[in-house]
């Protein structure tokens, strides 16, 4: 229901405002590769500067891990789906054989180093796209007793927890975004030791999701409804505007159908 609310919403900006809705899909179209149909995780390594870069590497492609544990995932994917954890010699040769026999093609990354989990959304200014509009932390925490799970909303042991953060702090992150790419939308994974340390730059990315990214703040069940409703409508809005000031002139790239199918592949 929340992506029902997310969409609609966004609609109704659009509708108020004049955007196209339809153009939503190609706010992150110049990172869509359009040979292989897909945002690729391996290319997006070359966008993260190299303190913050984990070492990943084509499943097919690389020798026994240096070091474990890794985690073996999809190229491309959504909620942490077909994810899984090698944590030694025995795991890498049960799952690497498996992993590589699926539909698509599979990524070997190391574990990040840091005690604790964030994920970081974002949505630029539709009027000055050097700064953001919406702006928020969410710590991903697992009650379970697994020391490196992979966590997930299809996760029944991973919760959330909203990070109220002073707009100093929120002009800290958004310095350390600013490095990456124009992303217009993004879902930012990050591994850190402390929120210090992440203050700081002191962190790695464990990924980067353009692809209709959702705002895991709304998971926090300690946020009160008509708080997450406001953020919404706060959200949506901000995302109609840029939508609305995207540039006329580019191609457009077919990106919907292909994600659809790809998405497809890795549930089934």
């Amino acid at each position: 229901m929340l992506r029902v609310r997310l969409v609609s919403f966004y609609m109704g900006w659009c509708m108020r405002l004049g955007a196209a809705p339809w153009k939503y899909f190609q706010l992150n179209a110049p990172w869509f590769n359009s040979e292989r149909h897909l945002f690729s995780k391996r290319e997006m390594d070359e966008f993260i500067p190299s303190e913050w870069r984990l070492c990943q590497t084509p499943l097919n492609k690389t020798g026994l891990p240096r070091r474990w544990p890794v985690f073996l995932k999809p190229e491309w994917g959504q909620n942490s789906r077909g994810i899984v954890l090698a944590r030694n010699a025995s795991d890498w040769e049960k799952l690497s054989l498996a992993m590589s026999q699926q539909k698509v093609p599979y990524l070997v990354q190391e574990a990040a180093p840091g005690k604790r989990e964030f994920e970081l959304f974002y949505i630029r200014s539709g009027t000055n796209q050097k700064q953001f509009a919406i702006l928020s932390v969410t710590e991903t925490l697992n009650h379970s007793d697994q020391e490196w799970p992979v966590n997930s909303i299809l996760n029944p042991d991973t919760r959330h927890t909203t990070l109220n953060l002073t707009k100093e702090q929120q002009q800290q992150l958004w310095n350390h975004m600013a490095r990456l790419p124009d992303f217009r939308i993004a879902r930012v994974g990050l591994r850190a030791d402390s929120m210090q340390a992440l203050l700081a730059g002191r962190f790695h990315i464990i990924e980067i999701n353009l692809f209709v990214p959702m705002p895991l703040t709304l998971l926090d069940q300690s946020i009160p409804l008509k708080q997450r409703h406001d953020f919404i409508s706060k959200a949506m809005k901000a995302l109609a505007e840029l939508t609305l000031n995207l540039p006329g002139k580019k191609k457009r790239k077919n990106i919907f159908w292909p994600m659809l199918l790809l998405n497809y592949r890795i549930r089934s």
